[in-house]
């Protein structure tokens, strides 16, 4: 059967996109999601070659491949945010398992990388799962190499000790944003945000603006004030712990904890962690994910060893410098 490749088509497209999304995401989206998501991102992007000749600016290029029926089956984006590192654009592809093996990954990647050579991209990066050896050896014969392992891991509350809440600092004073004075307390969540993720290993670009973050973080897909958790000490943000709550699978993912630098290495961080888990607890959560980067071993150490989260598959994120 043959297929041709063209520019998405919405909102048509979105049921067909998400399914595809669908067979490499380990949560599910839908169109709405997409459709949501899109909102929050201007029509139309800018890209430029900044004054060291790097690729900045804001675009994407979104494809499908399709057959003569018009049924979709492959999904292609590229894609940068203004926060997005210099000369770098990042790339995800996705082929109906069922009709893998028949260049439809190829034809639909050969023309991502043209987009890309197109505005001048110096670096390409995607995301595989590594335990999808498939996805691994096309990227590899793309050019791609491995530069990080982030390990994803998991929580089955129902199996969970809950003698190690007893562990939690009952000392340490956390309330749900919800509870707050958003005006205040969401720009002191930004500062916390923007110090505490340039020390994440990988971390890299510029961070959002306060909008941006806003749209990113807050108003992310599951995001709910009362799931968004701060340490308080009076008028002071010690740190943070945020969840994001799926009702298709009755579970939580633990999408960032954050401790500023002058209050660290008094188990703040830890208790965030546990209190999440109470939280997840009293609301009858089945499980709970996170992910950490391999050079992590701090937070790696705490989920793995003192939580009890369990390793599952996790990404590989590969390069290719053009």
């Amino acid at each position: 059967m043959s297929y041709f490749v063209r520019n998405v088509q919405l909102p048509q497209d979105y049921d067909s996109i998400a399914n595809l999304l669908n067979t490499i995401l380990t949560e599910v989206t839908n169109s709405e999601e997409l459709a949501a998501e899109d909102a929050k991102i201007p029509t139309t992007g800018s890209l430029y070659l900044n004054a060291d000749g790097q690729l900045s600016g804001f675009d994407r290029h979104r494809i499908v491949a399709v057959n003569a029926q018009g049924k979709a089956a492959g999904y292609g984006i590229s894609w940068r945010a203004p926060w997005t590192a210099a000369g770098e654009l990042n790339q995800t592809l996705a082929v109906d398992p069922a009709y893998r093996g028949h260049g439809i990954g190829s034809m639909l990647y050969e023309q991502l990388e043209a987009w890309a050579v197109q505005n001048g991209a110096s670096r390409l990066n995607i995301e595989v799962r590594d335990d999808d050896e498939h996805s691994i050896r096309f990227a590899e014969r793309w050019g791609y190499q491995v530069e990080r392992h982030t390990f994803e891991s998991v929580l089955d509350l129902n199996l969970f000790d809950t003698s190690r809440l007893s562990w939690m600092d009952r000392e340490v004073h956390i309330v749900p944003l919800s509870e707050l004075d958003a005006a205040v307390w969401e720009e002191k969540l930004y500062e916390l945000y923007k110090e505490t993720s340039y020390d994440i290993p990988g971390f890299s670009g510029d961070f959002f603006n306060f909008d941006d973050w806003k749209k990113w973080t807050l108003q992310l897909p599951g995001s709910k004030p009362e799931h968004m958790l701060l340490a308080c000490d009076g008028d002071q943000l010690m740190g943070m712990a945020h969840l994001l709550y799926y009702e298709s699978t009755n579970s939580m993912y633990h999408e960032y904890t954050g401790v500023k630098k002058e209050y660290r290495c008094k188990g703040i961080g830890k208790t965030l962690k546990l209190r999440t888990i109470e939280l997840a607890i009293q609301q009858g959560i089945s499980y709970m994910r996170t992910h950490n980067d391999s050079l992590n071993r701090p937070m790696l150490k705490i989920n793995r060893d003192e939580l009890g989260f369990k390793a599952v598959p996790g990404n590989y994120k590969m390069i290719k410098d053009l």
